[in-house]
């Protein structure tokens, strides 16, 4: 009789991550919810006045309050699941998978709504992020009106009436436009429905994509309910797509690429990786160590012409090089200079309004030692990036063409990306929330060659 489920101990241990973080980031706002929650329509008859009183809790508000036990009992009946003798492995395994699909509705799915509910009864600026919601959703008007969402300032839009310290983001929009260019059909759809639109709503889509996906790529069952854990009830992220920031967007485009390589569609593949590409510059790591795994997987540079080889290459990756080039050559004929000075002067510290020095990384010793005499001053991190990274991109490549396989091109591009940001201007956290995501696909996945054409059922 098994008596240990390496499931459990990660369920348990996520579900009390999630619940944890999101609890101590409510303590702010929980007082605020609770006198909004009533204003939502048909939420706020839900609940009897005396029970929303007797829910009153210090760290959050009654619906989360409710969410939470219900997220218990559900973990409660995992376990149960997990023990119970008379059952089959095939209803244990879709038992279990249902219950971890059920959490991540109630941990992160449903508190999103929640949020996106509150914000519509609140105002604009409230209950989300600055450049992942309000500011994604400006440059969506600014598409539709004619205008460059790189020109354009935001101190007229409700960004300016987000957060009070370093506040240079209303000069500058630093994703790139596969952002707001797909988005945009879902706001005119909102707008013609709803008669109002939250950026939100297209994270949700794509992340629920993503776990569907996700047991397509996994052979054996407990790993597959593994990756749905870390990909779903992921701690950092999960509160990143309830408040909205954009890390989900880029990965699922990584994540959809993946799915098309792991499936032979190898066209396909690198057409999401260029949307993943035109959509946030933490793409662009992957892009050496894909092309790296084609050149082995398709047998390039071993007949000795390097010409020959190089122009295989390049017909191979056109899907990426055109997918990038539509979507960036716009903005970059209409205005380059805005462009670059948004996505890369702001985040180097170079623009006139920089991003500042901020994060868990290396950031810190420059501001603990004085170096600088404010958080937006220029310090020069690409002497150490260059330094540390480029050497390490290299050892990476050689270990990789050592052993050159999906599952150590995910591995590199998670630790290059790590290595970089921690030594870079900024290290925020929703970074280390990618990484773990990407480090779990690199981890839990099923990628040998053999089952590369083999068709895994999805649940």
């Amino acid at each position: 009789m098994k008596v240990k489920s390496f499931d459990v101990l990660l369920l348990f241990i996520l579900v009390m991550a999630r619940v944890r973080i999101d609890t101590l980031a409510d303590r702010l706002v929980a007082p605020r919810r609770v006198e909004l929650i009533q204003s939502i329509p048909i939420l706020g008859s839900l609940l009897p006045q005396k029970g929303l009183e007797l829910l009153h809790h210090w760290m959050t508000d009654p619906i989360s309050l409710l969410l939470i036990s219900l997220t218990f009992g559900l973990l409660i009946l995992y376990i149960f699941f997990d023990v119970w003798p008379r059952i089959g492995d095939e209803g244990r395994y879709r038992a279990k998978l249902a219950i971890v699909i059920c959490i991540v509705f109630t941990t992160v799915i449903a508190l999103s709504v929640f949020s996106v509910l509150l914000r519509h009864v609140a105002g604009p600026a409230t209950f989300s992020h600055d450049g992942g919601v309000i500011q994604t959703e400006e440059t969506i008007k600014y598409i539709l009106g004619g205008k460059n969402p790189y020109v354009e300032n935001y101190v007229d839009t409700p960004m300016a009436e987000w957060g009070i310290d370093y506040r240079s983001a209303l000069y500058h929009y630093p994703y790139l436009p596969w952002t707001f260019l797909f988005s945009a059909p879902f706001y005119l759809v909102s707008q013609a429905t709803l008669g109002w639109y939250d950026q939100r709503f297209v994270y949700l889509i794509l992340f629920v994509a993503m776990l569907l996906l996700v047991p397509r790529l996994v052979r054996e069952r407990d790993q597959r309910l593994c990756l749905v854990m870390v990909l779903g009830l992921n701690p950092i992220m999960g509160s990143d797509i309830i408040f909205g920031q954009n890390d989900v967007f880029v990965l699922a485009w990584i994540f959809f690429s993946i799915h098309f390589l792991k499936r032979g569609q190898l066209t396909w593949s690198l057409v999401m990786l260029g949307l993943a590409c035109a959509s946030k510059p933490t793409a662009w790591f992957l892009v050496p160590f894909y092309l790296l795994y084609v050149v082995a997987r398709e047998g390039l540079f071993t007949n000795g012409d390097l010409k020959s080889s190089s122009l295989s290459l390049l017909r191979k990756t056109l899907p990426l090089i055109i997918v990038v080039t539509l979507l960036l050559l716009p903005f970059v004929l209409w205005d380059f200079d805005a462009l670059f000075d948004d996505v890369w002067r702001w985040s180097s510290g170079t623009a006139e309004t920089p991003y500042q020095i901020t994060g868990w990384g290396l950031g810190n010793l420059v501001l603990a030692l004085g170096l600088v005499e404010s958080r937006l001053d220029y310090f020069p991190f690409w002497i150490v990036e260059l330094l540390i990274c480029l050497p390490l991109f290299v050892f990476l490549l050689w270990r990789q063409w050592k052993s050159n396989s999906i599952n150590s091109m995910l591995y590199h591009y998670a630790f290059l990306t790590l290595v970089f940001f921690y030594v870079s201007r900024f290290l925020n956290e929703n970074y280390l929330g990618f990484i773990l995501a990407i480090l779990a696909l690199a981890f839990f996945t099923d990628f040998s060659e053999q089952d590369r054409e083999v068709s895994v059922p999805p649940y």
